[in-house]
Order: C-alpha cells, then structure tokens, then sequence
C-alpha cells in the first residue's frame, strides 16, 4: 500500500501569482489568436491554489506514478492550466509564443496527449467521469492519492455529470472532489437562461457529496474550504461550490460573456494587460 505524501508542487518563479498566470493566458490568446479567455480566467485562483497547496507531484514529475490527478473537465479552460504548468517548468517559454502555430502541441481544449493534463476533454462531462474512474482506481490500489475533477455550472447540464456523481457516492470515493466552477455563464448565453441550475451545493448534497459553497477568487477560502472538505472523517465523495466571475480580473471582459468566443486584438490586448497589471493580487 502507498502511504507516502509527497509535497504538493512548489515553485520559485512566481509561486503561482494571479497577475502572472492571467498574463500569460493573455499573451498565449494573443500569439494564437484564440478564444476562452473568460473561461480561463474565472478558474486562475482555484488552480493556484491547488497546484501551490495541495497538489502533490513527486520530484515535480507531471507522470509521477503517485501523483495526485487533477482533470480539467471544462476543457476550454485549459490556458489557465497551461499558464500554471510553466510556472512548474513543465512547459517551456517557446511553447507560448509559438502557440497554436503549425506543429505546436498545445491545443485550445485539454489534450492527455500533452505531459500534465490527464484527460482529453473537449466533450463536456467527459473528464469529470474520467476522473471518477481515476478515484475508483486509486481506492482499489489501496494508495492515499487524490483525484480533482474541474467542472464549469453549465457543463453540469450533462447527464454523465450526474451519472459518475451516483457512482462516486455509491463507491464512496472520499479521495474524489469535484470542484464547480460557478461563473453563471455557458457558451450560449448565463446558466440561468440556458437551464436553470438552482442551488448546486444543494444538488451534490442530494447525490450523496459533502459540499462547501465558497468565493472562488478568495484564494484563502479556497485553501481553507480544500482542507476542511479532506480533514473530513465521511466516507462521501466532495463537492466545493466556487462562486466566480467569468474574465475575472479583466474589467471590460467580467460578465461579459462575448468574451467566450472574442479574439484580441491589438488594442484590447494592450487594455487587458494593463488592467491585468493594475489588479489586485
């Protein structure tokens, strides 16, 4: 049985700072001329969190057999990973400037293929039951590693969200948390117009999951409420509600859901980086 807790990933770049990783996201849409950037930037904090605190990796090694899984199901977020995974050194600065030009790896939706991300997730609801079987198999092995499924709230219209929820309660998958990403938006238009959600704590109660309902840019409240949901004695599975605003931390784009699909342009491009520089951290 493994029992060992290897440290969660540390580095001495930037320790995971909201300023850069919303910069890099803004540099690589630029260089790619590509979309999603509300979508990363309302999940920049939770994965700072995560990735500085909790996450455990041994030797900073992304396939390290005895690492903790972390799927982003919400595939189209994945640039707020990336900016991460080069704050790790996993990826390499040309990877960014080159990104999306002909023969570059990275693509605009999660892809297992790249060292670091651990499902293909492009089909919503896909990585979140990925990550139930990444549990599942964890608890057969009899090892303490954990397992973190990224999900958006419109991504939650999926049945296979509600499926692998069943599963995980069933199975009692205590090393399984789910994580919601509670933007209010979906590609099409806010949650609310598209499929009223209702309380979504409320939901994973009833599916059997302890949840916490939290600020998800608070970046203490998300290290307080991951610790609290694992210092838990219960045998269910764990669901932390993250309260977030999609393009958070860029004025023009917070709320603005045009931002799903926009590109920058040079002027915009300016603007943000500007307004990324002048925000809190």
């Amino acid at each position: 049985m493994n029992t060992s807790s290897p440290t969660p990933a540390q580095t001495s770049r930037s320790n995971f700072d909201a300023k850069v990783l919303r910069k890099t996201v803004l540099d690589m849409a630029y260089a790619g001329s590509t979309v999603h950037i509300g979508c990363a930037f309302s999940i920049i904090e939770l994965l700072a969190v995560l990735y500085r605190s909790h996450l455990r990796y041994p030797g900073n090694d992304s396939q390290a057999a005895e690492r903790d899984y972390l799927v982003l199901s919400k595939g189209h977020g994945v640039m707020a990973q990336y900016a991460c995974m080069r704050e790790l050194g996993w990826l390499k600065d040309e990877a960014f400037s080159g990104y999306f030009a002909d023969g570059s790896d990275l693509k605009g939706l999660s892809d297992s293929r790249v060292p670091g991300l651990e499902a293909t997730s492009g089909s919503l609801g896909h990585g979140f039951s990925v990550s139930v079987g990444l549990a599942m198999g964890a608890k057969l092995r009899g090892t303490d590693q954990k397992t973190y499924a990224l999900v958006g709230d419109g991504e939650i219209n999926e049945g296979p969200i509600w499926e692998g929820a069943l599963f995980a309660a069933h199975h009692e998958l205590k090393n399984f948390m789910v994580i919601v990403d509670e933007n209010g938006f979906q590609a099409m238009g806010s949650t609310q117009d598209v499929l009223k959600l209702g309380s979504i704590q409320a939901k994973f109660e009833s599916f059997g999951f302890e949840a916490i309902t939290i600020d998800g840019h608070d970046e203490t409240s998300i290290d307080h409420a991951i610790s609290q949901l694992w210092a838990s004695v219960s045998t269910a599975p764990k669901a932390l509600i993250a309260k977030t605003v999609k393009g958070k931390g860029v004025p023009f784009m917070e709320n603005n859901n045009m931002w799903h699909y926009t590109r920058l342009n040079a002027e915009t491009y300016a603007q943000a980086l500007a307004a990324v520089a002048g925000s809190a951290s």
